[in-house]
Parts: C-alpha cells; structure tokens; sequence
C-alpha cells in the first residue's frame, strides 16, 4: 500500500498528432513529417481516414490508420498532406467538417503541398498567410481569395497555422515544428539521425515560380 503521506507522480498523456489520410495521399507528404515529428517525446501520432480502414497513397502504399474521423480524438496538433487525391476530397463534406472541427481545438495545425487546398476550402485559411506546391499554385490559390497566398516561401507560418511548400518542403517544416515544440537541439539531432540536411531557413525557396505561371 502507499503511505498516507507519499506522493504518487501520474504520467501526463501523450498528446496526439493526427495524421490525416484519404485515397491517393503524396507518400512523403506523410512519411517525411513522420519520420520526424515520430521523434517528439510525449507526442503520439495517430492516423485517421474518413472511414477507418487503411489508405493508399498515390505511389500505392497502403498504409494503416488508426481511427475513423467520427471516432477520432481532439488532436493537439494536425497534418494534412497533398496528393493527387486532394482534387476529389475538395469536395468531401465530411473531410472538410471534420477538419473544421478538429482546427478548432488543435495548438496547431499544418499542411503539406495541395493539403493547403484542403485548409483554403474548408475557410480555415481565411484572412491568414499560407503557401503550397509551387507547380499546383494557381489550382490550390483558386480554392479560396480569402487567403494572402505565399509564392515565394518554402513553409509559412501564421498563428497556429503552418503551410509548406511541395512534398519535401513537408519534412523541412516538420524540423521547423520539432523546433517550435521542442528545441531547436532536437530538430538538428533527428535532422542528423535521419542524415537529412534540413533547409531551416522558410525564406528559401528554389521552386517559387512567377504569378500566372502554373505548370
């Protein structure tokens, strides 16, 4: 038994970062982030589909999940990659709502390449700074004139939102978020495990492309 007068430490619960994934998802929109959010102490990630059941990537890669949206848990913070599937899910009620919902109550929430798309149409990016996929920027812009969109920008951050550029611009922003939640000491050590070499300056970006032009 405990003596009356021990104290007894309870560990906190791990916070949760729901990776959200559809149908034809860019694999490493997700796996790059992963790789290095995945590292955060007291952070859990937790994969969610629409319907619950696993999920292929536009290279063919399933990958599991851990929840349905409607059974999913608030998240602290939140990830929405690109893909080719984001021209569909632009039309998904159900996604949309439920990123509504789950913006709501997160510190922060991220998206990755045409994920922004996905954030624009959902209003989530009213009136905020944001940036996306250089080569699908004039598609992703169309999705809401609400938005002060970023040609030039490898990721964005306003308030809680963080926006990244295409694809591999994802991984550089997630070092940015393991520096933010963390320090910036962990963002260089998981850098150096993964032998990645981080672009950590959100200014640089060799994609950024003229107005009007989208390829």
């Amino acid at each position: 038994m405990t003596p009356p007068n021990a104290t007894t430490t309870v560990s906190a619960k791990p916070r949760k970062i729901g990776i959200v994934l559809f149908e034809q998802f860019e694999t490493l929109d997700v796996f790059g982030p992963v790789q290095m959010l995945g590292r955060l102490p007291d952070y859990e990630l937790v994969a969610v589909s629409e319907s619950g059941a696993s999920i292929t990537s536009s290279q063919g890669l399933p990958a599991g999940v851990h929840s349905s949206f409607a059974a999913a848990p608030q998240m602290d913070g939140l990830l929405v990659p690109g893909g080719q599937g984001t021209r569909r899910e632009i039309d998904n009620p159900t996604l949309l709502d439920f990123l509504r919902r789950q913006f709501e109550g997160t510190a922060w929430t991220a998206s990755v390449c045409t994920g922004a798309a996905l954030l624009a149409k959902a209003g989530i990016l009213d009136g905020r700074r944001a940036t996306t996929n250089k080569i699908a920027f004039d598609w992703v812009a169309s999705q809401s004139a609400h938005v002060d969109w970023q040609r030039r920008a490898r990721w964005v951050v306003d308030g809680k939102l963080w926006t990244s550029s295409g694809v591999s611009a994802g991984t550089d922003m997630a070092l940015a978020l393991v520096e933010f939640l963390h320090d910036r000491s962990m963002a260089m050590e998981t850098a150096r495990r993964a032998e990645y070499v981080w672009s950590n300056d959100p200014s640089d970006d060799p994609f950024a492309i003229a107005e009007g032009v989208d390829l």
